[in-house]
């Protein structure tokens, strides 16, 4: 009997990709998250005024310095929407693994598969330049870098909430909209006990469970969003409900930050007594209602748009790195910095116009730096065929 050998696995061209996409594919999910992932990255990019402080790189916004640009937060915290197109794969995801008889294992191997792989060559790589950088005589990039381990949080948020997915989505069945209240309840209660009630004793940790509460709440949204839009609600049904949506996120978002102790911000903002982002607070909650809103809301014209071979081609291509991007991008961002110093220029501490007018260097100097890591590094995320045997 000849000997059992395995052809290697190769990977999936984006138009092999493109031309697989089934009929029922929702791919107006796709490009949110390509477009989460992209807003994420331009936005550390450019709204940061990086500089060198204490002997750490440290990265506030403009925000504090410039009235009115916390609107703009509104628009561009897109961290729930990325929570909430993850609801919506997720739950098609479960589905599948219970169509096909699997349960929770299965569930696990195969969402976090593809995650697991670009975070922990990441994570790899850095520890090995790290150690040889301390070896020769150079202090740790946890003492004059951590800007580059940003996205490693958010990652780590994100693997909590999929984990629970075997049981939030048997929630979701049993008790849709009862689910949802009180997520937004507990995060609420949660944030009266931090904020409003101004209890000291266990303030860190009730700040964890009403940031938890808020990642799943979004999370869970994601949910009903594919109920809405792969079941048999009719489309003007989904309109008005949209509509409702978009009046009720946008009416507790100004309560909330307008008449509660919230700021109207939605990112972080030096000098300011109380983030959003953490702990998370219910305005992000109410955030991410919004978000769903205005996504029904678009979701027919954008449908429409993507069926073009040209843009869904892009939009495949973009999620098929779109982990290696989200994990490399402060990397590439600290090396132009690197180089931009070496040459000597200097970083601005204060976002004057000059500072302004350099945002267009720092959007093309990071990307061409990410573009090479990707080169490198996109290989281990890139989605392969099934490896087949020759018996």
């Amino acid at each position: 009997m000849p000997a059992t050998t395995s052809a290697p696995s190769p990977q999936l061209s984006v138009d092999a990709l493109v031309d697989a996409t089934p009929d029922s594919r929702d791919r107006v999910v796709d490009l949110l998250r390509a477009v989460s992932i992209a807003v994420v990255v331009l936005w550390h990019w450019t709204f940061s005024i990086t500089q060198w402080r204490h002997g750490a790189l440290r990265m506030p916004n403009p925000i504090a310095d410039v009235p009115g640009l916390w609107t703009a937060t509104w628009v561009l915290q897109v961290m729930p929407l990325f929570f909430l197109v993850g609801g919506y794969a997720n739950q098609a995801g479960w589905d599948g693994v219970v169509r096909a008889g699997g349960g929770a294992r299965a569930f696990w191997a195969k969402r976090f598969g593809r995650l697991v792989r670009p975070v922990a060559v990441y994570v790899g790589c850095w520890t090995v330049v790290d150690l040889a950088w301390q070896a020769s005589g150079g202090r740790s990039v946890v003492d004059w870098g951590m800007v580059v381990f940003v996205p490693l949080w958010f990652l780590g948020v994100y693997v909590g909430v999929v984990a629970l997915v075997p049981l939030t989505a048997r929630l979701h069945v049993r008790h849709r909209i009862a689910t949802l209240v009180t997520l937004a309840a507990g995060a609420l209660l949660a944030d009266w006990l931090r904020l409003g009630a101004d209890i000291d004793a266990g303030a860190t940790a009730i700040g964890l469970v009403g940031s938890a509460l808020v990642w799943v709440f979004c999370h869970q949204l994601g949910y009903l969003w594919r109920d809405w839009t792969t079941g048999v609600t009719p489309a003007d049904v989904v309109r008005r409900r949209a509509r409702a949506l978009v009046a009720g996120g946008l009416a507790a978002l100004v309560l909330l930050t307008q008449l509660g102790p919230y700021s109207s911000s939605m990112v972080a903002v030096r000098g300011a007594d109380v983030s959003n982002m953490f702990p998370t607070t219910a305005c992000i909650a109410a955030l991410v209602v919004l978000q769903l809103g205005l996504v029904l809301t678009v979701r027919p014209a954008l449908a429409r748009w993507l069926q073009r071979r040209r843009v869904w081609r892009t939009v495949v291509a973009a999620n098929g790195v779109a982990m290696t991007v989200f994990c490399w991008h402060m990397t590439a961002l600290v090396l132009f910095l690197l180089a931009y110093e070496a040459v000597g220029f200097t970083l601005a501490t204060e976002p004057t116009a000059g500072w302004w007018l350099t945002r267009p260097v720092w959007v093309a100097g990071p990307a061409v730096v990410l573009a090479a890591l990707l080169a490198v590094f996109a290989r281990f995320e890139l989605p392969t065929r099934p490896a087949r045997s020759n018996r």
